[in-house]
């Protein structure tokens, strides 16, 4: 019997994306038909979350920064960002199994609808499209994608590991985050610069401009899961609580605060056990600690962007970088 489980607050909280809506609408046409299989199950559990949507933040940092590096020749840049898009899709499908979720992107999970074994054997179909996008692509280009999937499958397994454990420290968290969301970030930033024949040392500095993006994109959603409230998103808070999983301000709580260690370390936590541990979280004064950190990844994004010629796409990044570091005031 599977346990149902809230949805992402996380999916609930848009960002307004600076003006790419027609080379993203190329990168949907192209997931689309990368989804295609000869098993019309493949398909359907593909598109089911996939064509839910999502913030598409990673393909639109992808595609500003191909522009603000100088790159005209879209091509290459939309199969790249369709390629990690779908990296990205395939985790959520594992991550649900993993994590037992009955909702994803506001609706029933492909997990929750189609079960363990399909979705499971989809996640694999998805990362095989995603490679066979990149097939084309020289070796170190290949490499960057397959880095980024071996620091995700890392990211997770370490996530596993500190899953319902109070032992977990800030340097542990960040570890996992840095595997788990800004490895992505990092590598698509950095194969965008390369594709336009940006100098090396603008391709680094773009890798790491995407390394602090990621970093301050998780540390938010993780403020806003515990800091929102139902009333403001239409649906619950404390998902990370629920999970086990140790967001910056659970990790930063369990030391302060004895209830929040026990939630944390429950199986199955109550409705009341949540928002006591959510209470406790927002009265012991971590919260600004989380805001001051998420910030502070996102100067250092900043400062990445300073690498680049004044142009209008470097303003729309510096816009994003801006609108995340907002969603945490």
């Amino acid at each position: 019997m599977k346990t149902l489980r809230h949805t992402r607050v996380r999916e609930a909280f848009p960002l307004s994306l600076p003006p790419v809506s027609e080379l993203l609408q190329q990168v949907e046409a192209r997931l689309v038909e990368r989804l295609q299989s000869r098993e019309p199950l493949l398909t359907q559990i593909s598109s089911y979350l996939v064509s839910s949507g999502g913030k598409r933040v990673r393909p639109t940092v992808i595609l500003l920064v191909f522009r603000a590096c100088g790159g005209r020749d879209f091509a290459d840049v939309i199969d790249v960002a369709a390629a990690l898009e779908l990296i990205h899709s395939a985790t959520l499908l594992h991550d649900d199994i993993i994590d037992n979720n009955s909702m994803r992107r506001g609706k029933e999970s492909a997990y929750h609808r189609y079960g363990t074994a399909s979705t499971l054997v989809t996640g694999d179909f998805v990362f095989s499209r995603a490679f066979q996008l990149c097939a084309r692509f020289e070796e170190k280009l290949i490499a960057w994608a397959a880095e980024a999937c071996v620091s995700l499958t890392e990211g997770e397994i370490m996530q596993g590991r500190f899953r319902r454990n109070c032992a977990v420290t800030v340097p542990d968290y960040l570890e996992i985050i840095s595997r788990k969301t800004a490895s992505i970030f990092q590598q698509g930033a950095r194969t965008a610069a390369s594709l336009a024949q940006a100098p090396e040392t603008i391709v680094e500095a773009m890798a790491q401009c995407g390394f602090n993006v990621g970093m301050t994109f998780q540390i938010v959603d993780d403020l806003l899961d515990i800091e929102s409230s139902e009333a403001r998103l239409g649906k619950s808070v404390g998902i990370d609580l629920r999970d086990g999983n140790p967001s910056l301000p659970i990790v930063l709580a369990l030391g302060r605060e004895p209830e929040v260690a026990r939630v944390f370390r429950l199986e199955t936590p109550s409705d009341e056990d949540v928002a006591l541990a959510i209470e406790r979280i927002r009265a012991c004064g971590v919260l600004e600690t989380v805001r001051v950190m998420a910030a502070d990844y996102g100067q250092r994004a900043r400062r990445g962007l300073a690498a680049l010629t004044p142009s209008p796409d470097k303003e729309h990044l510096e816009a994003l970088v801006e609108q995340l570091i907002t969603r945490a005031a």
